[in-house]
């Protein structure tokens, strides 16, 4: 099966039409991928104690949820390239709906772990990357607005998904909410069959034949080259195991390019977001066990995450609306820097909330920045690759991710174990958010420097290069000119020819 249109080359992004019924869809299958592993945390106190487990177990449920969202992100990224953005999110829409009917009948913790963990998250893998992945094939100019309305499914969903995961609770218990949820996830793959692919541009009926043609000569003319070249059947062999090898490398950098590896701004990225990681999903996840441990209401913990929500859901699309701006985009990686370190002090100042109302300010501010550091997450990293190695890059840094991304909230849970008080978790996490985004300041103004080096060199060297070119096109404008066949010249040629012709007949006698 040749690879989907979606996947191919496109004549350019349409910035607007079909493109916002797709960010509609993306709404949809984002907002459940980042809102539902923290909207599940509601049932994790009973689930907890109808388990007999301690917050570090519990806790990896939703880090391996998240874990595999983030490291499956390779694996959807080569779907989406061989077969398109719309069949990957509805075979995720799928997994989703089996992951969690299948969680309502498990009797241990590990069955949770596999069907709520893993089922569950490679549903989720499989809804995330192909929806920001096809938002950047539908939009150019507009991509900071698009992403920042499509980001903002996240913030609508957790707001729904928190006092909804509440009242089918205490109505239905844990088991049969399972299956309502599971049956409501099955909405992603209505999301995915909105979004159409693009078609790409085919050649004429015409230039068929003729590259055709080129194609069967190019084959001839290697066939002989490699009969001429080849002395013995032995090196014969050797050539065809490296082209095999070649043919290999290049089949895996078509889906996957490592060479990323060696771009500077993309290193920088993936290091700081990777340590990010370590901080950023936890503090969510504890948000309201924390409330319910300090003795407030279980409807009001969970009025938490809705007012978290609320305020990052206008912090997304306002973020994206700055950061298209002309004073912000050309340094948006700075911004992005201060987003995370924001973030961060969030969670120092948080042990300072001691009651409900210190909770309540927190969530507002801890929104502001939630949201816009997941604005601009994406957006920043097709700032520094581009459009048409974003799809690699983003199956690469996911899978980065998931080692932090697991490790982060069952980190925060043995901290509360081992000291009985939340405090130290809420203080590693913001801790490590600082360290990040300082990092990232730091190193993003180094590349901006090192950028606008190689820049200026290069055009020293454009300005080195151009007097000789400009002395070589003279001369080739004088020999074209004296070489000339003109009609100046036609009395000139006349009087050579009879010279010539005296000359034969004075040989002749």
């Amino acid at each position: 099966m040749p690879p989907h249109s979606d996947a191919g080359p496109v004549a350019g992004p349409p910035d607007g039409g079909w493109g916002w019924v797709v960010v509609f869809g993306a709404f949809i299958s984002i907002g459940f991928a980042y809102a539902f592993p923290k909207g599940i945390a509601i049932f994790y106190k009973e689930i907890q104690d109808f388990f007999g487990t301690s917050y570090s177990e519990i806790a990896w449920v939703s880090s391996i949820m998240l874990a595999t969202t983030y490291g499956a992100g390779p694996i959807s990224s080569i779907l989406v390239n061989r077969y398109g953005s719309r069949p990957v999110v509805i075979l995720g829409g799928l997994l989703c709906g089996i992951g969690m009917v299948s969680a309502a009948f498990c009797t241990s913790i590990v069955q949770l772990y596999i069907c709520v963990g893993f089922i569950t998250g490679l549903g989720l893998a499989l809804n995330l990357q192909p929806s920001v992945i096809i938002i950047g094939r539908y939009f150019l100019k507009r991509r900071p607005i698009a992403n920042g309305l499509a980001m903002a499914g996240s913030p609508v969903m957790l707001c729904t998904l928190a006092p909804l995961n509440q009242f089918l609770f205490d109505n239905y218990g844990w088991r049969g909410s399972f299956l309502i949820l599971g049956a409501i996830l099955l909405h992603c793959c209505v999301a995915g069959a909105l979004f159409r692919p693009i078609s790409a541009d085919k050649p004429s009926v015409k230039t068929q034949p003729i590259e055709e043609g080129k194609e069967v000569l190019k084959e001839e003319v290697t066939k002989d080259a490699v009969e001429m070249n080849s002395p013995t059947n032995i090196h014969m062999e050797t050539k065809t195991e490296e082209e095999e090898e070649r043919d290999c490398c290049e089949k895996v950098n078509k889906y996957l390019d490592f060479s990323l590896f060696k771009h500077r701004g993309f290193l920088i990225y993936l290091i700081g977001n990777v340590l990010m990681f370590l901080g950023f999903f936890a503090p969510i996840v504890f948000l309201a066990p924390y409330a319910k441990h300090i003795g407030i209401d279980e409807y009001s913990a969970a009025f938490l995450l809705s007012i978290l929500a609320i305020v990052d859901m206008v912090a997304r699309p306002t973020t994206g609306i700055i950061a298209n701006s002309k004073w912000v985009r050309p340094r948006i990686q700075y911004f992005f820097s201060f987003s995370i370190a924001f973030n961060g002090t969030c969670h120092l100042l948080c042990p300072l909330a001691s009651g409900y109302t210190g909770l309540v300010i927190y969530s507002v501010f801890f929104g502001l920045a939630f949201g816009m550091v997941c604005a601009m997450l994406f957006e920043t990293l097709m700032d520094l690759v581009g459009a048409s190695r974003f799809t690699s890059a983003v199956g690469l840094v996911t899978i980065a991710e998931c080692c932090t991304i697991l490790l982060g909230p069952p980190i925060g849970g043995t901290l509360i174990d081992t000291f009985g008080d939340y405090k130290y978790m809420f203080i590693k996490c913001g801790a490590v958010m600082v360290l990040a985004g300082t990092f990232l300041f730091i190193m993003n103004y180094y590349n901006y420097r090192m950028l606008a080096k190689e820049e200026k060199k290069r055009k020293a060297k454009e300005e080195d290069t151009k007097p000789v070119r400009t002395e070589n096109e003279g001369r080739n404008n004088w020999n074209k000119e004296h070489v000339q066949d003109g009609p100046e010249l036609e009395p000139l040629r006349e009087e050579q020819e009879g010279l010539k012709k005296e000359a034969n007949g004075t040989n002749e006698v």
